[in-house]
């Protein structure tokens, strides 16, 4: 699978649910619902609906766009990267203790590479004197194999 020797080592993309699909459908059937009944039947809103289901699957597509790797020597969350020699050790963040990482325990000079949809965030701290950045916290939906493919990474067992 993903080793930490490979050049692959480990792609997640942090799509959002799938029924998440199904609700802007229904929100954007609801907005032409409204058309209709503000343009009272005339034919040009017809030519709208497309559109506001196009934006709606744009907007989600957009927000599914959100990746985690690990590739080359280096840990990528989204565009930002980070060589792994520089992690000092990387630990997974369960669902139960992620609002307090997120919360109060947060230093503001951490990197945060968070999306709500996803329950688990790996937490890596740094060991870079020439980077004023803490740790990075980045979520995941599988934090054991992003974990596998960090030299530094602890597990919690």
């Amino acid at each position: 699978m993903n080793t930490p020797g490979t050049s692959t080592g480990y792609f997640e993309r942090l799509t959002v649910p799938w029924y998440w699909w199904l609700f802007a459908a229904g929100v954007a059937a609801l907005i032409c619902y409204e058309i209709n009944l503000a343009a009272r039947g005339a034919s040009w809103m017809y030519a709208l609906f497309p559109v506001v289901f196009l934006l709606a699957a744009a907007i989600l597509w957009s927000m599914s766009r959100a990746s985690v790797g690990v590739r080359d020597g280096e840990l990528w969350a989204g565009n930002a990267h980070l060589p792994l020699d520089v992690i000092s050790r990387a630990a997974a963040v369960p669902a139960e203790a992620k609002s307090a990482a997120l919360g109060r325990q947060l230093d503001p000079a951490a990197f945060v590479y968070h999306r709500g949809w996803i329950k688990t965030l790996v937490a890596v701290v740094l060991d870079d004197p020439d980077d004023p950045t803490p740790y990075w916290l980045v979520s995941t939906r599988h934090p054991e194999r992003l974990l596998a493919c960090i030299p530094a990474a602890t597990t919690l067992d």
